[in-house]
């Protein structure tokens, strides 16, 4: 396979566009001799002395002018369309660039959250959460949720425990909070149970009440078994365009 035959679309991109210059010079140059052609016809009508040789001579050559123009023109909207053509498929391939690196930072994001729940070290030793994720959906005070409780451990053993998760905030000018379940109707109780090895992840969606100004989510994780342990977390309200690659 000739490999010189595939060029890179940015390659190509600049080529069209080098040949669009020159098609748009040559028209320039094919116009501006058609009008002296046409001037000079003027002349001889209006007679200044050219003899009938030199008129025909040059309506001949008005008249070729005016076809090459024409071509010209037709070639010059052949490349305009095709500069066209790759200009778009330069940014569909930009595009398309850009997507799977987010792609690829995403599963690198994922891997290292796997990584850190298998080696010792890289996460506190434990029972421990990760930081709320929060997306605003189109509908005005509501929110997907996703909270990450994980466990670090030599052997992982199964964990089993509770959380319990609320929202504080402002309303009506003095502080308020309220128990995640009583904003979400994806939870049925206050308290939620934690059964797991590895991780466990909590999504759904909440919706604010009428006047509440959310500051931030309180949440606090408890285990009882394999040992005793207890997390407490506040976590500003912040509020993010997607979910991260970690706790799918």
């Amino acid at each position: 396979m000739d490999k010189s035959r595939f060029k890179p679309p940015s390659v190509v991109y600049r080529q069209r566009r080098r040949r669009l210059q020159i098609l748009v010079f040559a028209l320039s140059g094919t116009l501006l001799l058609a009008a002296g052609f046409w001037l000079g016809r003027q002349v001889a009508y209006n007679g200044m002395g050219l003899n009938p040789e030199s008129h025909r001579e040059m309506q001949a050559e008005y008249q070729a002018a005016l076809a090459r123009a024409e071509a010209l023109s037709r070639e010059l909207e052949m490349e305009r369309t095709r500069h066209e053509v790759d200009r778009r498929a330069l940014e569909m391939v930009r595009g398309d660039i850009a997507a799977q690196k987010e792609q690829i930072a995403g599963l690198e994001e994922g891997l290292r959250f796997y990584r850190s729940l298998m080696a010792p070290g890289e996460i506190a030793q434990g029972l421990s959460l990760r930081g709320i994720e929060l997306i605003a959906r189109t509908e005005p005070g509501r929110y997907a949720f996703r909270i990450v409780a994980q466990q670090e451990a030599v052997k992982h053993q199964m964990l089993k425990g509770e959380l319990y998760v609320e929202v504080f905030g402002i309303e009506g000018g003095e502080r308020k909070s309220y128990p995640l379940s009583e904003l979400s109707e994806d939870l049925d109780d206050n308290v939620l149970s934690l059964r797991f090895r590895y991780f466990q992840a909590l999504e759904g969606e909440l919706k604010l009440p009428d006047g509440f100004q959310p500051e931030g989510v309180s949440v606090v994780a408890s285990a009882t078994t394999p040992r005793e342990a207890e997390v407490r977390e506040r976590y500003s309200w912040h509020v993010k365009e997607k979910f991260t690659h970690v706790g799918k």
